[in-house]
């Protein structure tokens, strides 16, 4: 599959990043096939919703969103595969203005101030080459216009990856992981921390104890995908 796929990228430079196909018109960096096949959530409008659900008693948010499901073998699977590991960065910026579209239509999110990427340790950022989670967030900021906090937020821990643990376990694995620079830049502002995928909520929620803790914060959740049936 991915020597198909390089083929079709050598003779079709602008080819879908998650099937491959041609992009034709006005399409951009995923098909329209594709994009039609994606399982929306429409979280953004719904603020009890199953994303919220799972950080409910764990973490005191303004608001939480994900734009889509996640589920072995979707779509989204391999939109975030791309993203995250094939360096598809068009494809970050172009879901990244989707979810933008998402949050300002809702006018749920409306008071954010600030745009937070959770941050990638050193060593992982220098070893991938970009956070996906920075590049979402310059593609929310073109539809949902905010600044964006890039080196505030800080992962000071270097930690295993977290796919294949349990939820306990990756609680425990994220315990301390965060910190943040400078508080006084976030004091008494409200936040938009974003994320790629959210499964059980460990990463955000360790994400926002640091934040939480300055005097005056808010924060409000939007990550690309939540794991979870549809």
């Amino acid at each position: 599959m991915t020597i198909l796929r390089n083929l079709r990228r050598l003779f079709f430079p602008h080819c879908c990043c998650c099937c491959g196909a041609p992009l034709v018109g006005s399409e951009h960096d995923v098909c329209t096939r594709c994009m039609e096949t994606l399982p929306l959530t429409h979280y953004a409008t719904l603020p009890d919703n199953l994303a919220a659900l799972r950080l409910r008693g764990r973490v005191d948010c303004e608001a939480v969103t994900a734009s889509v499901f996640f589920r072995e073998g979707n779509t989204t699977q391999t939109m975030l595969h791309n993203i995250k590991y094939r360096g598809e960065i068009g494809l970050a910026h172009t879901m990244g203005r989707f979810m933008g579209e998402e949050l300002a239509a809702s006018h749920r999110f409306d008071g954010v101030e600030l745009l937070v990427p959770v941050p990638l340790h050193r060593r992982k950022q220098r070893r991938r080459g970009y956070n996906q989670s920075l590049e979402l967030c310059r593609g929310i900021a073109e539809s949902f216009p905010r600044p964006i906090s890039v080196d505030n937020l800080v992962r000071t821990v270097y930690t295993e990856s977290q796919t294949h643990k349990s939820r306990i376990d990756r609680m425990a694995n994220m315990e301390g992981v965060f910190a943040v620079r400078q508080p006084e830049l976030f004091a008494g502002r409200h936040l938009l921390l974003v994320d790629d995928v959210m499964t059980t909520g460990a990463t955000v929620e360790a994400a926002c104890q640091p934040l939480l803790a300055i005097d005056g914060v808010r924060v409000s959740i939007a990550t690309l995908a939540v794991a979870g049936d549809y």
